[in-house]
């Protein structure tokens, strides 16, 4: 792989990576569902750190990240009555895992086609905390509500986080 394909290939997959991101962290706006928006928040850290990793392998090519590939689009808001469904936040999660999946399934054969071996090995940890997150969003997609592990105490699911960070 030359070195022009090298920087074509990091730029496009941190400008896809980058949408994913901006989609998850509008997601989480709108699942007000405590332990799906955990995970939501979960995924999210991990992908800034996955941003942070191509933004330097850029930077070391004299490259600065790219815009996003797409406006992803915002999920709608979901209305919620005073005992939350989790089915309420299926579509979201389901279009989420899915989104994920697609771009694992996209850029997998080509990170296998690269012969720089550090940008290879840091793109297939990308793929593969992908194909997990994907796996994550997909289990509370299903109703699955402890993605990230079980409560301790057998205490009771209620109240939902706020769509803002902080209120007035």
């Amino acid at each position: 792989m030359h070195q022009d394909e090298l920087r074509k290939l990091l730029t496009d997959v941190a400008a896809e990576r980058l949408g994913l991101l901006q989609r998850h962290e509008a997601s989480a706006r709108v699942v007000s569902h405590y332990d799906f928006n955990n995970t939501y928040q979960y995924v999210i850290s991990r992908e800034e750190t996955h941003h942070g990793w191509l933004g330097a392998a850029l930077q070391e090519m004299g490259l600065t990240m790219p815009p996003a590939a797409n406006e992803p689009p915002a999920p709608q808001p979901v209305k919620v009555g005073k005992k939350m469904d989790p089915a309420s936040f299926t579509s979201i999660l389901d279009e989420d895992a899915k989104g994920l999946a697609s771009f694992v399934a996209k850029w997998r054969p080509r990170v296998a086609a690269m012969t720089h071996a550090r940008h290879r090995t840091m793109l297939e940890v990308v793929l593969g905390e992908s194909m997990e997150h994907s796996r994550l969003f997909a289990q509370a997609a299903s109703g699955f509500e402890d993605v990230l592990g079980k409560r301790t105490g057998g205490v009771d699911r209620v109240g939902a986080v706020l769509p803002n960070r902080w209120q007035e």
